[in-house]
């Protein structure tokens, strides 16, 4: 803490009346965690200011929450609400990236800490998974009470001008202790625990060894003095595995006891059984049989062991969630989660299925066939079927074999020889977005962690399919503008014939700036653009259509002349973009052509004997720079039979290469080129960019052939 870590406790100010008002209730609520987080005064985020109750370890990822993002206590801070979150089933549903990085039952609560108008933070809470789905009255009250105490203690501290604000890491607040011990009663219980057999130990909150017998020092192979004070799985390498931290953490967060195996090397198998509370974790270490399976002697509770494989199955969600990041479009978000889940949860077969216009449409499978889906496909959302019945509900549903699923939906008929079936729904900011269906081919149980899992996945599923289908509306939206602002055809001019390519870029919703025009002055004369906007966007694409019309405004000036206008038009306009430009001028009688450049990459020029030369135009400034500049002309000779290739650099262009040694290997694709037909050549010059390959940036290409 700053600016109120010294604050006058008796005054009723800072940390220490915030630490008092939070354990009080702790003890009387019995949450098991309390966290408070602030807003800091110059940005809408949150920080943890005060913790207790749970490592600092733990609660590190969520140490600083931005207003906006769709967590509990920012969704509370945010719409000044109550959040509960009762079930793991429930959490997972409404919070999927949280729950799938905790996947253990505890129930949560956060509510806003106000004063009037004034909000400065939110308070979060946890109990133990045994607690009640449903808040009672009595702890709503509660939580409003607390709420309001500690708004009053923030409101004085900054009336009082020191404001308490959160520091590098909250103030860590020690749970009370059931009772204390006296000296000669800490002895007898260390000889009881000595006693015991097998070995014992303890775990602060922060997940340390407070206290270990010698028996378990002997069986985990290390010296007492060496383990006292650290973390098992760090003074132990053969316990730093992902199940070990997981246990940990599922003691920890929903208070139930848990337990794993481990190997000792080279042959020593070991289980551990977790037992925790408010002020730490008890732990039992008892020799395992190498098969996992007995319960070792002596043990009249054991705790239920962790569930086989869950391990994978978070690892390959992990990765999913990563690759759904990246992921555009619904047909690569139906690749991404079919790669991973089928075989993250042992299942045969998935379907995606989206709403549209009152009917539920599959946008992805994998492991069906076409002709099953095609069955499925366009069911509408008044029908009995499962996959409907989540959506509509916002609950999943889970069927171990298809008597179950025939119970719940009588009319079904077993069509895709599975055995049994999860539906899941879509269901992103409370909004429905679709179905998902994963069918196993054996009888499958789902137990209750697996279900909260898949429920926390389709979550994630829910919000990809959401963005992709916007990036595929937006892509088209985008393709279909650029598509009218380029011409739809190119007019016909005796002696000349012309061919144009345009390819968007391989990825991205972006409207790229590259344009070309080709424009009839007269029977004997003709006028060719070709152009880059910077960037790809709205704004590059509009500028864009402003230089086509620019340049057809002035069509027919000499070329110097109808950049130098298109250049002033810009700069008037001062779009904050640059453009560069190459315009011809074509008089096809007397065989030659007139060309400026504004920075644009220089054109191409086939003789009629195949030799083929880069044109040496002096370059003028981009348009949009310098309203004074000045584009130079240059004139050639385009004998029949000469061609004339004009491109953007997205044709050349690639990651290490020289330009320049791009733009002549160009050259020589153009002068080898076996093609009789212009057609044909503007296609095998495509080809010369690379199609298996995408490219990064769009290609517009004119080729202009003397007759």
């Amino acid at each position: 803490m700053t600016d109120g870590a010294t604050a006058d406790s008796a005054a009723g100010l800072g940390p220490q009346a915030m630490e008092s008002v939070a354990l009080d209730f702790a003890g009387e609520s019995g949450a098991s965690v309390i966290a408070v987080y602030l807003l800091t005064p110059d940005e809408p985020v949150m920080q943890v200011a005060l913790l207790s109750g749970v490592s600092w370890r733990i609660a590190v990822p969520w140490a600083t929450v931005a207003l906006d993002k769709s967590t509990p206590v920012a969704d509370a801070v945010r719409e000044r609400r109550l959040v509960w979150i009762g079930s793991e089933e429930e959490r997972a549903r409404r919070y999927p990236k949280m729950a799938l990085v905790l996947p253990h039952p505890f129930a949560l609560a956060a509510a806003p800490i106000t004063t009037g108008p004034t909000v400065w933070g939110g308070l979060v809470l946890h109990w133990p998974a045994s607690h009640p789905p449903a808040l009672s009255p009595r702890e709503r009250a509660a939580i409003e009470d607390v709420c309001d105490r500690l708004g009053r203690i923030l409101r004085r501290a900054a009336e009082s001008g020191r404001r308490v604000r959160p520091g590098a890491e909250p103030l860590m607040l020690s749970p009370r202790p059931v009772r204390t011990a006296g000296e000669g009663e800490a002895r007898a219980a260390v000889g009881f625990a000595e006693r015991l057999p097998d070995g014992c130990c303890a775990l602060d909150v922060d997940g340390r060894i407070t206290f270990i017998t010698l028996a378990a020092a002997d069986l985990l192979g290390v010296e007492v003095s060496e383990l006292l004070g650290a973390r098992p799985w760090e003074a132990l390498p053969w316990l730093d595995t992902p199940v070990a931290e997981d246990r940990y953490r599922s003691a920890a967060l929903s208070r139930e006891a848990t337990s794993f195996t481990g190997l000792r090397p080279p042959d020593h198998w070991l289980s551990f059984h977790l037992y925790p509370d408010a002020t730490g974790i008890s732990v039992r270490v008892v020799p395992a049989e190498p098969t996992h399976t007995s319960r070792p002697p002596r043990l009249v509770h054991p705790a239920p062991p962790a569930e086989p494989g869950r391990a994978t199955a978070l690892y390959a969600l992990t990765h999913l969630a990563v690759g759904l990041t990246e992921a555009v479009g619904v047909s690569d978000v139906v690749d991404r989660v079919a790669d991973q889940v089928l075989a993250a949860f042992g299942a045969r077969a998935l379907a995606l299925m989206t709403a549209q216009e009152g009917r539920l449409r599959i946008v992805g499978h994998r492991g069906y066939s076409a002709d099953l889906m095609e069955r499925f496909d366009a069911v509408p959302l008044t029908s009995d079927t499962p996959a409907v019945h989540v959506l509509t509900t916002g609950n999943p549903c889970f069927f171990a074999d298809f008597a179950e699923l025939k119970r719940a939906h009588p009319p079904a008929v077993l069509q895709d020889g599975m055995a049994s079936w999860a539906f899941l729904p879509l269901i992103t900011t409370g909004r429905p977005v679709g179905s998902m269906v994963l069918a196993y081919d054996r009888p499958h149980p789902f137990p209750p962690q697996e279900r909260s899992v898949l429920t926390a996945l389709a979550g994630l599923i829910a919000q990809a399919l959401d963005r992709a289908h916007l990036y595929d509306a937006e892509h088209h939206l985008a393709r279909n503008l650029q598509a009218g602002l380029l011409p739809h055809a190119l007019p016909h001019v005796p002696g000349l014939e012309v061919a144009a390519r345009y390819l968007p870029a391989g990825r991205g919703t972006g409207i790229g700036g590259d344009f070309y025009d080709f424009i009839r002055l007269d029977e004997i004369t003709a006028a060719a653009a070709i152009g880059d906007v910077q960037g790809h966007n709205v704004q590059a694409a509009t500028l864009m259509g402003q230089v086509r019309t620019a340049v057809h405004a002035t069509a027919g000036a000499p070329p110097g002349e109808v950049l130098a206008r298109t250049n002033r038009l810009l700069t008037d306009l001062d779009p904050g973009l640059f453009t560069s430009c190459t315009y011809i001028a074509l008089d096809t009688v007397r065989h030659h052509a007139r060309l400026a450049t504004a920075g644009h990459p220089p054109p191409l020029l086939r003789h009629p004997d195949g030799r083929t030369e880069v044109l040496p135009l002096e370059p003028g400034l981009l348009l949009g720079i310098d309203p004074t500049a000045d584009y130079p002309t240059t004139e050639i000779v385009l004998p029949p039979g000469a061609v004339l290739a004009l491109y953007t650099d997205g044709l050349v262009e690639a990651p290490g290469v020289d330009l320049e040694d791009a733009i002549h290997r160009l050259a020589d694709t153009l002068a080898r080129a076996d093609t009789a037909g212009i057609e044909d050549l503007a296609d095998h010059l495509v080809q010369h960019a690379g199609p298996s390959a995408p490219h990064s940036d769009d290609i517009a290409l004119l080729l202009i052939r003397s007759l």
